[in-house]
């Protein structure tokens, strides 16, 4: 799974609703390496483990062809504390690790697949999401533009 080495801080505060997330994305929103992508359709927190299953549901569609690139990295300590802890005592430990989306960012790439295969793989992916997806290719990127 996906983590980050080094931190700054061992624990994040958790933001405003999902921390950093409202509004459209800036970075990330078009496709930078492959032919076709996942995009984020609705803000959230997507963790490592989501990632991790999406990609291996990706790859093990398309029989390892092609190539996939992973746009987002969980890099938010997200921390929990046990289930009959009573209150104080302070903030609990780190349970996992979510890399925080807007709307609009680009999640996954592939390239090197027919279209066909690459869109039932990014179909595939979004089930393992907490979050609505939606194709892009560099056909339809290019005509909205």
């Amino acid at each position: 799974m996906l983590l980050p080495k080094k931190l700054k801080y061992r624990k994040y505060f958790k933001g405003r609703k999902y921390g950093h997330t409202m509004g459209r994305s800036t970075e990330g929103a078009f496709l930078s390496f492959g032919q076709f992508g996942l995009k984020a359709m609705e803000p959230g927190w997507v963790t490592a483990r989501q990632i991790e299953a999406a990609r291996r549901a990706m790859t093990r569609f398309v029989a390892r062809e092609g190539k996939i690139w992973i746009r987002i990295f969980p890099d938010k300590p997200v921390t929990s504390k046990g289930v009959e802890a009573e209150m104080g005592g302070g903030k609990g430990d780190v349970d996992r690790f979510v890399a925080a989306v807007k709307r609009g960012r680009i999640l996954f790439e592939m390239d090197g697949v027919p279209e066909s295969t690459a869109k039932e793989a990014f179909r595939l992916a979004s089930f393992k999401l907490a979050m609505r997806t939606k194709y892009m290719s560099r056909a339809i990127e290019d005509a909205a533009a």
